[in-house]
């Protein structure tokens, strides 16, 4: 029995899993808004491109 008490004990005492955890949670909010900035940072390079693109296209005058 005192086995088994000092097994709960130490699993309800010990802060590994909670830690596991909180890095779990924070690493997944990095990913999300690093995968954002990259999506809406490769929408306005695709557009400032585009209209470079259009305007050297439009201004050859051959």
């Amino acid at each position: 029995m005192k086995g088994m008490y000092s097994k709960v004990h130490r699993f309800l005492v010990s802060e590994d899993g909670p830690t596991a955890v909180e890095y779990a949670v924070m690493l997944a909010m990095i990913i999300t808004a690093c995968v954002t900035i990259v999506k809406n940072l490769g929408t306005t390079v695709s557009g400032s491109f585009s209209s470079a693109s259009s305007a050297l296209g439009s201004g050859s005058g051959s």
